[in-house]
């Protein structure tokens, strides 16, 4: 593993958020988790209209609470957590999934790392490699595979670096990124348009090599035609912050 970061320092504010939608089944052990390896940090459930007991078990773990009364998809659930944390005056805020397949342990190491001031974001790989993180320690499917390939060389394009998984809902930021996470998203691949909004700001985003489970139960969104559907959606995400890039650079040039 990397080298050994300090402890997260106990006067620090710290909100981790979980968007969840229908996870009644996977949330209790994520807040059992977050609770053993993040005991210091409150806990929000953005509640994405769920159907289910979600939000009942949410509350019946200490969590807070946020409750959308209909289904608003993972992009308004990812800008109200952020949100939450801006309004609220956290000094750092954490993003882990209600599916199970995020560690907080590692969700720990990137809190460590960002309040370390190495870098303002730091984004959870399952792709990068590292200091006891091996290459190639995921095998997706050939399809998936493809994928990813395309969607890293159209990201190193568009950021002027290479991004090995820039889809991971994994990440820790700092109080000077919020105001730019917490912005609405308007494209259906929210993380790949958070990368490109903080690059554009200047802030620094390190992709730092973790481990992930599967999930704990249930089926990924991101399968079969999907995942096709995510490809094509990164792409339309990329050439539209492209777009808005070049007409403001030309603005600045009259």
């Amino acid at each position: 593993m990397d080298d050994p970061e300090p402890s997260l320092k106990s006067a620090a504010r710290i909100l981790v958020f979980v968007p969840a939608w229908n996870e009644e089944d996977n949330l209790p052990a994520v807040l059992d988790e977050l609770a053993e390896e993040l005991g210091s940090a409150d806990v929000l459930v953005v509640d994405d209209g769920s159907t289910d007991r979600t939000a009942e078990v949410a509350r019946a773990r200490g969590a807070v609470v946020e409750q959308f009364e209909e289904n608003r998809g993972l992009r308004a659930g990812i800008a109200a957590g952020y949100g939450y944390a801006l309004s609220h005056g956290y000094d750092f805020c954490g993003r882990v999934d209600a599916d199970g397949q995020h560690p907080v342990a590692e969700l720990r190491r990137l809190l460590q790392r960002v309040e370390s001031g190495a870098c303002d974001v730091a984004v959870g790989s399952r792709f990068a490699e590292g200091e006891g993180y091996e290459p190639y320690r995921y095998e997706p499917s050939r399809a998936r595979a493809f994928g990813i390939g395309v969607l890293r060389r159209a990201m190193k394009i568009r950021l002027g670096r290479s991004f090995a998984d820039a889809t991971s809902g994994m990440y820790a930021a700092n109080a000077v990124a919020l105001p730019l996470l917490a912005e609405p998203y308007e494209s259906g691949a929210p993380e790949v348009e958070s990368l490109i909004r903080l690059t554009d700001a200047g802030l620094t985003v390190d992709e730092v090599p973790v481990n992930m489970r599967e999930r704990a139960s249930g089926e990924s969104k991101l399968r079969g035609a999907k995942a096709v559907k995510l490809v094509f959606t990164v792409f339309a995400t990329l050439l539209a912050a492209e777009g808005v890039r070049r007409v403001i650079a030309n603005r600045k040039k009259r």
